[in-house]
Protein backbone atom coordinates (compact mmCIF):
# COMPACT_ATOMS: atom_id res chain seq x y z
CA UNK A 1 0.00 0.00 0.00
CA UNK A 2 1.01 3.24 -1.01
CA UNK A 3 1.92 6.00 1.35
CA UNK A 4 -0.75 8.32 0.37
CA UNK A 5 -3.25 5.45 0.71
CA UNK A 6 -2.14 4.55 4.24
CA UNK A 7 -2.80 8.25 5.08
CA UNK A 8 -6.31 8.27 3.57
CA UNK A 9 -7.27 4.99 5.24
CA UNK A 10 -5.92 6.10 8.88
CA UNK A 11 -7.88 9.74 8.45
CA UNK A 12 -11.97 9.72 9.07
CA UNK A 13 -14.11 9.99 6.12
CA UNK A 14 -15.33 13.46 4.67
CA UNK A 15 -18.64 12.27 3.70
CA UNK A 16 -20.88 14.62 1.83
CA UNK A 17 -23.38 16.40 4.68
CA UNK A 18 -26.38 18.40 4.32
CA UNK A 19 -26.54 22.07 4.41
CA UNK A 20 -27.71 23.38 7.40
CA UNK A 21 -28.71 27.63 8.07
CA UNK A 22 -26.21 28.72 9.47
CA UNK A 23 -21.96 28.59 10.68
CA UNK A 24 -20.76 28.28 14.17
CA UNK A 25 -23.55 25.98 15.77
CA UNK A 26 -25.87 23.01 14.88
CA UNK A 27 -28.58 24.65 12.85
CA UNK A 28 -28.00 28.50 13.18
CA UNK A 29 -24.17 29.86 13.20
CA UNK A 30 -22.08 27.10 12.08
CA UNK A 31 -23.81 24.52 10.16
CA UNK A 32 -24.08 21.37 11.43
CA UNK A 33 -22.14 18.66 9.43
CA UNK A 34 -24.72 16.17 9.48
CA UNK A 35 -27.79 14.91 11.03
CA UNK A 36 -28.13 13.15 14.50
CA UNK A 37 -28.61 9.43 14.09
CA UNK A 38 -32.22 8.64 13.77
CA UNK A 39 -34.31 6.82 16.32
CA UNK A 40 -35.26 2.86 15.86
CA UNK A 41 -37.62 2.54 13.51
CA UNK A 42 -36.84 6.15 11.73
CA UNK A 43 -34.79 6.49 8.67
CA UNK A 44 -31.33 7.13 9.93
CA UNK A 45 -29.21 10.31 9.04
CA UNK A 46 -26.27 10.64 8.31
CA UNK A 47 -23.68 10.55 11.18
CA UNK A 48 -22.02 13.64 12.12
CA UNK A 49 -18.51 14.27 11.47
CA UNK A 50 -16.17 15.26 14.55
CA UNK A 51 -13.34 16.60 12.36
CA UNK A 52 -16.02 19.99 11.33
CA UNK A 53 -17.44 20.18 15.54
CA UNK A 54 -13.65 20.19 16.33
CA UNK A 55 -12.93 22.71 13.78
CA UNK A 56 -15.88 24.78 14.82
CA UNK A 57 -14.96 24.53 19.09
CA UNK A 58 -11.65 25.00 18.13
CA UNK A 59 -12.13 28.24 16.04
CA UNK A 60 -14.47 29.51 18.41
CA UNK A 61 -11.95 29.26 21.63
CA UNK A 62 -9.96 31.65 19.25
CA UNK A 63 -12.48 33.84 19.02
CA UNK A 64 -13.09 34.13 22.58
CA UNK A 65 -9.35 34.31 23.23
CA UNK A 66 -8.94 37.43 20.65
CA UNK A 67 -11.80 38.98 22.55
CA UNK A 68 -10.07 38.60 25.87
CA UNK A 69 -6.83 40.21 24.53
CA UNK A 70 -7.76 42.78 22.14
CA UNK A 71 -7.45 45.73 25.83
CA UNK A 72 -4.10 43.98 26.66
CA UNK A 73 -2.66 44.70 23.09
CA UNK A 74 -1.51 48.15 23.98
CA UNK A 75 0.89 46.39 27.17
CA UNK A 76 2.08 43.90 25.53
CA UNK A 77 3.38 43.18 21.59
CA UNK A 78 2.89 39.46 22.13
CA UNK A 79 -0.72 40.20 23.05
CA UNK A 80 -0.88 42.22 19.63
CA UNK A 81 1.06 39.49 17.56
CA UNK A 82 -1.30 37.27 19.26
CA UNK A 83 -4.25 38.69 18.50
CA UNK A 84 -3.46 40.08 14.84
CA UNK A 85 -2.49 36.06 13.76
CA UNK A 86 -5.55 34.99 15.61
CA UNK A 87 -8.06 37.76 13.46
CA UNK A 88 -6.22 36.75 10.11
CA UNK A 89 -7.66 33.61 10.31
CA UNK A 90 -10.23 32.44 13.05
CA UNK A 91 -13.77 33.75 11.22
CA UNK A 92 -12.60 33.24 8.01
CA UNK A 93 -12.19 29.30 9.36
CA UNK A 94 -15.80 30.04 10.36
CA UNK A 95 -17.29 31.43 7.35
CA UNK A 96 -15.53 28.81 5.16
CA UNK A 97 -17.26 25.96 7.20
CA UNK A 98 -20.19 28.15 6.54
CA UNK A 99 -20.18 27.78 3.00
CA UNK A 100 -18.97 24.18 2.51
CA UNK A 101 -22.00 23.11 4.57
CA UNK A 102 -24.20 25.84 2.56
CA UNK A 103 -23.36 23.75 -1.27
CA UNK A 104 -26.74 22.27 -1.22
CA UNK A 105 -29.17 25.35 0.01
CA UNK A 106 -31.42 25.78 -3.16
CA UNK A 107 -34.09 28.52 -1.73
CA UNK A 108 -36.96 25.56 -1.29
CA UNK A 109 -39.47 26.67 1.11
CA UNK A 110 -38.33 24.07 3.76
CA UNK A 111 -34.59 25.47 3.89
CA UNK A 112 -35.63 29.03 3.64
CA UNK A 113 -37.77 28.51 7.06
CA UNK A 114 -34.39 27.37 8.62
CA UNK A 115 -32.89 30.21 7.66
CA UNK A 116 -35.18 32.73 8.93
CA UNK A 117 -35.93 30.30 12.59
CA UNK A 118 -31.90 29.72 12.69
CA UNK A 119 -30.73 33.15 11.49
CA UNK A 120 -33.01 35.90 11.53
CA UNK A 121 -34.67 35.65 14.52
CA UNK A 122 -31.77 35.15 16.58
CA UNK A 123 -30.38 38.05 14.43
CA UNK A 124 -33.40 40.12 15.41
CA UNK A 125 -33.69 38.51 19.18
CA UNK A 126 -29.80 39.40 20.00
CA UNK A 127 -29.82 42.47 18.11
CA UNK A 128 -32.56 43.76 20.24
CA UNK A 129 -31.02 42.05 23.65
CA UNK A 130 -27.27 43.64 22.63
CA UNK A 131 -29.32 47.63 22.49
CA UNK A 132 -30.96 47.12 25.76
CA UNK A 133 -27.22 45.23 27.47
CA UNK A 134 -25.50 48.54 25.81
CA UNK A 135 -28.18 50.86 27.53
CA UNK A 136 -28.05 49.47 30.77
CA UNK A 137 -24.46 48.41 31.18
CA UNK A 138 -22.74 50.41 28.97
CA UNK A 139 -24.46 53.48 30.42
CA UNK A 140 -25.72 54.99 27.21
CA UNK A 141 -29.48 54.78 27.56
CA UNK A 142 -30.49 57.08 24.60
CA UNK A 143 -28.33 54.08 22.33
CA UNK A 144 -31.40 52.87 19.32
CA UNK A 145 -32.91 50.07 18.39
CA UNK A 146 -31.45 49.24 14.72
CA UNK A 147 -32.10 46.31 12.77
CA UNK A 148 -30.38 47.79 9.83
CA UNK A 149 -27.15 48.60 11.84
CA UNK A 150 -25.81 45.65 13.41
CA UNK A 151 -24.02 45.69 17.13
CA UNK A 152 -21.13 43.65 18.14
CA UNK A 153 -21.55 40.09 17.34
CA UNK A 154 -24.56 40.23 15.25
CA UNK A 155 -23.29 41.42 12.37
CA UNK A 156 -22.04 37.13 11.66
CA UNK A 157 -25.77 36.68 10.92
CA UNK A 158 -26.52 39.17 9.13
CA UNK A 159 -23.82 38.19 6.20
CA UNK A 160 -25.11 34.71 7.23
CA UNK A 161 -28.21 35.63 6.08
CA UNK A 162 -27.09 37.32 2.99
CA UNK A 163 -24.74 34.59 1.74
CA UNK A 164 -27.25 31.85 2.03
CA UNK A 165 -29.33 33.29 0.21
CA UNK A 166 -26.90 34.13 -2.44
CA UNK A 167 -25.48 30.79 -2.78
CA UNK A 168 -28.16 29.36 -5.75
CA UNK A 169 -26.41 32.70 -7.82
CA UNK A 170 -22.43 31.75 -6.64
CA UNK A 171 -23.18 27.73 -7.76
CA UNK A 172 -24.11 28.90 -11.53
CA UNK A 173 -21.81 31.68 -12.20
CA UNK A 174 -18.43 30.07 -14.28
CA UNK A 175 -15.91 31.70 -11.64
CA UNK A 176 -17.06 32.34 -8.56
CA UNK A 177 -14.67 32.98 -6.32
CA UNK A 178 -12.78 35.50 -8.60
CA UNK A 179 -16.02 37.52 -8.91
CA UNK A 180 -16.28 37.59 -5.02
CA UNK A 181 -12.80 38.44 -4.88
CA UNK A 182 -13.24 41.35 -7.05
CA UNK A 183 -16.44 42.59 -5.68
CA UNK A 184 -14.59 42.35 -2.01
CA UNK A 185 -11.77 44.66 -3.52
CA UNK A 186 -14.24 46.98 -4.48
CA UNK A 187 -16.12 47.14 -1.53
CA UNK A 188 -12.56 48.26 0.62
CA UNK A 189 -11.97 51.12 -2.02
CA UNK A 190 -15.77 52.62 -1.62
CA UNK A 191 -16.50 54.90 1.22
CA UNK A 192 -19.81 55.58 0.48
CA UNK A 193 -21.49 52.08 1.39
CA UNK A 194 -22.34 53.50 5.00
CA UNK A 195 -22.72 51.00 8.06
CA UNK A 196 -26.18 49.59 7.04
CA UNK A 197 -26.04 45.67 7.50
CA UNK A 198 -22.78 46.22 8.37
CA UNK A 199 -22.37 45.44 4.57
CA UNK A 200 -18.78 46.17 4.67
CA UNK A 201 -18.11 43.51 6.12
CA UNK A 202 -20.79 41.03 4.31
CA UNK A 203 -18.77 41.82 0.85
CA UNK A 204 -15.08 42.00 1.99
CA UNK A 205 -15.81 38.26 3.70
CA UNK A 206 -17.87 37.07 0.85
CA UNK A 207 -15.42 35.31 -0.39
CA UNK A 208 -14.44 32.81 1.80
CA UNK A 209 -18.17 32.25 2.20
CA UNK A 210 -17.75 31.42 -1.80
CA UNK A 211 -14.61 29.53 -1.28
CA UNK A 212 -16.50 26.82 1.17
CA UNK A 213 -19.21 26.54 -1.60
CA UNK A 214 -16.69 25.46 -3.79
CA UNK A 215 -14.55 23.18 -1.74
CA UNK A 216 -14.90 19.48 -1.68
CA UNK A 217 -14.36 16.62 0.83
CA UNK A 218 -11.09 15.86 -1.00
CA UNK A 219 -9.94 19.23 -0.54
CA UNK A 220 -10.11 18.71 3.42
CA UNK A 221 -8.35 15.76 3.12
CA UNK A 222 -5.52 17.03 1.34
CA UNK A 223 -4.79 19.39 4.17
CA UNK A 224 -5.09 16.79 6.98
CA UNK A 225 -2.29 15.29 5.24
CA UNK A 226 0.74 14.64 7.57
CA UNK A 227 2.95 16.47 5.15
CA UNK A 228 0.49 19.49 5.56
CA UNK A 229 0.96 19.17 9.25
CA UNK A 230 4.43 19.11 9.22
CA UNK A 231 4.27 21.91 7.08
CA UNK A 232 1.70 24.21 8.96
CA UNK A 233 4.41 24.71 12.07
CA UNK A 234 6.99 26.90 10.41
CA UNK A 235 4.50 28.72 8.24
CA UNK A 236 2.12 29.34 11.79
CA UNK A 237 5.60 30.49 13.87
CA UNK A 238 6.28 32.98 10.51
CA UNK A 239 3.01 34.53 10.89
CA UNK A 240 3.67 35.01 14.15
CA UNK A 241 6.87 36.65 13.85
CA UNK A 242 5.75 38.23 10.85
CA UNK A 243 2.96 39.89 13.17
CA UNK A 244 5.60 40.69 16.12
CA UNK A 245 6.98 43.42 13.38
CA UNK A 246 3.62 44.42 11.82
CA UNK A 247 2.15 44.96 15.53
CA UNK A 248 3.05 48.48 16.31
CA UNK A 249 3.17 49.19 12.33
CA UNK A 250 0.32 48.23 11.09
CA UNK A 251 -3.81 49.14 11.86
CA UNK A 252 -5.24 46.16 13.05
CA UNK A 253 -8.94 47.46 11.55
CA UNK A 254 -8.09 45.94 8.94
CA UNK A 255 -8.86 42.50 9.97
CA UNK A 256 -12.36 43.04 10.81
CA UNK A 257 -13.46 44.89 7.39
CA UNK A 258 -15.57 46.68 8.46
CA UNK A 259 -14.02 49.97 6.82
CA UNK A 260 -12.97 50.71 3.14
CA UNK A 261 -9.27 51.95 2.73
CA UNK A 262 -9.93 55.58 3.04
CA UNK A 263 -11.80 55.29 6.15
CA UNK A 264 -8.55 53.76 7.71
CA UNK A 265 -6.72 56.70 6.77
CA UNK A 266 -4.99 54.77 3.84
CA UNK A 267 -5.35 55.68 -0.07
CA UNK A 268 -8.19 53.93 -1.65
CA UNK A 269 -6.27 51.93 -4.02
CA UNK A 270 -4.38 49.61 -0.89
CA UNK A 271 -8.28 48.49 -0.46
CA UNK A 272 -7.74 46.66 -3.22
CA UNK A 273 -4.14 45.02 -2.78
CA UNK A 274 -5.25 44.05 1.20
CA UNK A 275 -8.29 42.80 0.47
CA UNK A 276 -6.33 40.13 -2.22
CA UNK A 277 -3.34 40.11 0.24
CA UNK A 278 -5.16 39.07 3.36
CA UNK A 279 -7.31 36.93 1.84
CA UNK A 280 -4.26 35.17 0.53
CA UNK A 281 -2.39 35.23 4.14
CA UNK A 282 -6.02 33.79 5.53
CA UNK A 283 -6.45 31.15 3.09
CA UNK A 284 -3.09 29.76 4.04
CA UNK A 285 -3.37 29.97 7.71
CA UNK A 286 -7.00 28.45 7.41
CA UNK A 287 -5.47 25.72 6.06
CA UNK A 288 -3.04 25.13 8.49
CA UNK A 289 -5.37 25.40 11.51
CA UNK A 290 -7.42 22.86 9.51
CA UNK A 291 -4.58 20.71 9.36
CA UNK A 292 -4.23 20.74 13.15
CA UNK A 293 -7.58 20.17 13.60
CA UNK A 294 -8.39 16.82 15.55
CA UNK A 295 -10.34 13.66 12.98
CA UNK A 296 -11.19 11.76 15.63
CA UNK A 297 -13.93 12.24 18.29
CA UNK A 298 -12.85 14.27 21.75
CA UNK A 299 -14.26 15.06 24.67
CA UNK A 300 -15.30 18.92 23.29
CA UNK A 301 -16.51 17.53 19.82
CA UNK A 302 -19.91 17.35 20.91
CA UNK A 303 -19.64 21.06 21.63
CA UNK A 304 -18.98 21.70 18.05
CA UNK A 305 -23.16 21.73 17.35
CA UNK A 306 -23.42 24.71 20.00
CA UNK A 307 -20.78 26.94 19.06
CA UNK A 308 -23.54 29.45 17.96
CA UNK A 309 -24.56 30.23 21.48
CA UNK A 310 -21.08 30.59 22.54
CA UNK A 311 -20.40 32.77 20.00
CA UNK A 312 -23.22 35.35 20.82
CA UNK A 313 -23.62 35.06 24.75
CA UNK A 314 -19.85 35.45 25.21
CA UNK A 315 -20.33 38.82 23.61
CA UNK A 316 -22.50 39.91 27.27
CA UNK A 317 -19.27 38.99 29.35
CA UNK A 318 -16.58 40.26 26.46
CA UNK A 319 -18.65 43.98 26.11
CA UNK A 320 -19.30 43.70 30.15
CA UNK A 321 -15.38 43.55 31.12
CA UNK A 322 -14.99 47.03 29.08
CA UNK A 323 -18.07 48.37 30.45
CA UNK A 324 -16.99 47.29 34.47
CA UNK A 325 -13.61 48.26 33.70
CA UNK A 326 -12.10 44.79 34.81
CA UNK A 327 -9.28 45.35 32.25
CA UNK A 328 -8.56 48.36 35.02
CA UNK A 329 -7.01 45.96 37.72
CA UNK A 330 -3.18 46.17 37.15
CA UNK A 331 -2.58 43.07 37.65
CA UNK A 332 -4.37 41.32 34.39
CA UNK A 333 -1.78 43.74 32.50
CA UNK A 334 1.59 41.44 34.07
CA UNK A 335 1.76 38.40 32.27
CA UNK A 336 0.12 36.08 34.62
CA UNK A 337 -2.56 37.90 34.46
CA UNK A 338 -2.71 37.99 30.71
CA UNK A 339 -2.38 33.37 31.14
CA UNK A 340 -5.42 34.15 33.50
CA UNK A 341 -7.65 35.91 31.05
CA UNK A 342 -7.03 33.99 28.41
CA UNK A 343 -7.87 30.66 30.53
CA UNK A 344 -11.40 32.52 31.77
CA UNK A 345 -11.63 33.57 28.10
CA UNK A 346 -11.65 29.55 27.32
CA UNK A 347 -13.02 28.66 29.81
CA UNK A 348 -15.99 30.98 29.52
CA UNK A 349 -16.83 30.02 25.81
CA UNK A 350 -16.71 26.58 26.62
CA UNK A 351 -19.48 26.44 29.15
CA UNK A 352 -21.42 28.34 26.94
CA UNK A 353 -21.62 25.69 24.16
CA UNK A 354 -22.67 22.91 26.63
CA UNK A 355 -25.80 21.08 25.80
CA UNK A 356 -27.18 22.49 29.53
CA UNK A 357 -26.96 25.96 27.96
CA UNK A 358 -28.14 25.18 24.97
CA UNK A 359 -31.27 23.94 26.45
CA UNK A 360 -31.28 27.06 28.45
CA UNK A 361 -31.16 29.20 25.22
CA UNK A 362 -32.77 27.74 22.44
CA UNK A 363 -36.16 29.32 22.26
CA UNK A 364 -33.90 32.27 21.09
CA UNK A 365 -31.58 30.53 19.21
CA UNK A 366 -33.49 27.38 17.46
CA UNK A 367 -37.24 28.54 17.50
CA UNK A 368 -39.49 26.31 15.92
CA UNK A 369 -42.33 28.51 14.81
CA UNK A 370 -44.68 26.33 13.21
CA UNK A 371 -47.21 28.70 13.66
CA UNK A 372 -45.59 31.71 11.94
CA UNK A 373 -45.15 29.49 8.52
CA UNK A 374 -47.92 27.46 6.01
CA UNK A 375 -47.75 24.14 6.29
CA UNK A 376 -46.41 22.01 3.19
CA UNK A 377 -48.71 20.77 0.80
CA UNK A 378 -46.36 17.36 0.14
CA UNK A 379 -45.55 16.67 3.47
CA UNK A 380 -49.89 17.62 4.29
CA UNK A 381 -50.07 14.67 1.49
CA UNK A 382 -47.70 12.11 2.47
CA UNK A 383 -49.43 12.01 6.42
CA UNK A 384 -52.92 11.66 4.64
Amino acid sequence: MSEPVRIAARRSPLPEQRATTGPPHASTAAPRPSETPAPAGKKPGKARDAFFDNAKYLAIVLVAMGHSWEPLRGDSRAAAALYMTVYTFHMPAFIVISGYFSRSFDASPTRLKRLVTGVAVPYVIFEVAYTFFKRTAGDDPSYPISLLDPWYLTWFLIALFVWRLSTPLWKVIRWPLPVALAIAALASVSPDIGDDLDLQRVLQFLPFFVLGLVLRPEHFQLVRRKEARILALPVLAAALVFAYWAAPRMNAAWFYRRDSAQELAAPGWSGAVMTLAMFGCSVILVACFFAWVPGRKLWFTALGAGTLYGYLLHGFVAKGSRFWDWYEVDWVHTPAGQIVVTVAAMTLITVLCTPPVQRMFRFAMEPKMEWAFKRDAAEVARKR
